[in-house]
């Protein structure tokens, strides 16, 4: 599907391109989602070197994701999306022009739907290409934000939670999935800052001074939030450390327990082991109190070692 978008006084007009069409006069930006075979042969019309291919949006090299080349700045970044629970990153590919700025996507991405609102509402003011461009990755870096501020907030519980023992199964499956999420704030905060660094030493000369301006403020920011990352693996270090040793702590419970046991019934068990044999020489079988005699022995036995236990302060 290729939709062009026009923005002229603030007012966002859209074009569903077909594959017969050309692009509309004054297009700010061509959007590409899941292009078929028929709409990149489309698109290579308006390309001198080669289309993106989608396996090319997954390559992680420098020189894959961010170069320039006669059809102006190309950049493939990764964008965070959440999919109920679950964070996931969607590449996007980026080719900077001129004219206009075209993206080319695979998978829907949140934060696109809330630029194409932006416009709608009229919020942003006489956009160029690199204006679109930057202001896209502004609200990726605002969004990375409020995400490490969440996993910040859920941490907090989570170290509330850690000091009960009860809930120690959710408590490790909320560390994973944290930590999963973690890491994949931390991986797009690293790619945008690649991304923008890259347009910062290449493509500096093509931009207006507001640009460099928000260039150097978003890398800041990126910058500002990176040791926030690292602090939340180490935090998230630090509670399953301590989920660790409290499951150890409760496992060393249960089989003092039944070591103590062991240990108070050994006595008489050895009494009723020694007089459960029925050899032919033992004087206590014909006796009248033996039976109660041994029952007293064993209840003693026990007794003695459970008290000796709690005076050592072993119970």
């Amino acid at each position: 599907m290729i939709t062009a978008y026009q923005y002229q006084d603030n007012i966002l007009h859209t074009t569903q391109l077909t594959c017969s069409d050309t692009i509309p006069e004054g297009t700010l930006w061509l959007d590409v989602f899941q292009p078929e075979d028929d709409e990149r042969q489309w698109l290579a019309t308006y390309f001198v070197e080669e289309v993106p291919e989608e396996d090319d949006f997954n390559e992680i090299e420098a020189s894959a994701r961010f170069y320039l080349d006669k059809d102006g700045l190309h950049i493939n970044s990764l964008f965070p999306q959440r999919v109920g629970q679950d964070l996931r990153t969607v590449n996007v590919s980026f080719n900077l022009r001129k004219d206009f700025l075209l993206t080319i996507r695979e998978e829907d991405v949140g934060l696109m739907r809330l630029l194409r609102n932006y416009l709608r509402l009229g919020r942003l003011e006489n956009m160029t290409p690199p204006d679109l461009f930057l202001e896209l990755f502004n609200l990726k870096v605002e969004y990375l934000s409020d995400l490490i501020e969440d996993v910040y907030t859920v941490l907090e519980n989570v170290g509330e939670q850690a000091l009960n023992a009860e809930e120690l199964d959710d408590i490790f499956k909320l560390i994973t999935f944290q930590e999963d999420a973690n890491g994949k704030i931390r991986l797009t905060l690293l790619d945008t800052q690649r991304s923008l660094r890259y347009m910062n030493r290449y493509y500096r000369k093509v931009l207006s001074e507001d640009n460099v301006k928000d260039l150097k403020e978003m890398l800041a920011d990126v910058d500002s939030l990176m040791p926030h990352s690292q602090f939340i693996f180490d935090k998230l270090n630090f509670l399953l450390d301590a989920a660790v040793g409290l499951s150890g702590l409760q496992q060393n419970k249960i089989i003092k327990i039944f070591s103590v046991a062991a240990v108070v019934f050994l006595p008489p068990t050895v009494i009723a082991s020694s007089y459960g044999m029925n050899f032919e020489n033992m004087p206590e079988l014909d006796w009248q109190y033996g039976y109660p005699m041994a029952i007293g022995m064993m209840l003693a036995s026990a007794v003695g070692t459970y008290l000796f236990f709690r005076r050592k302060g072993w119970l």
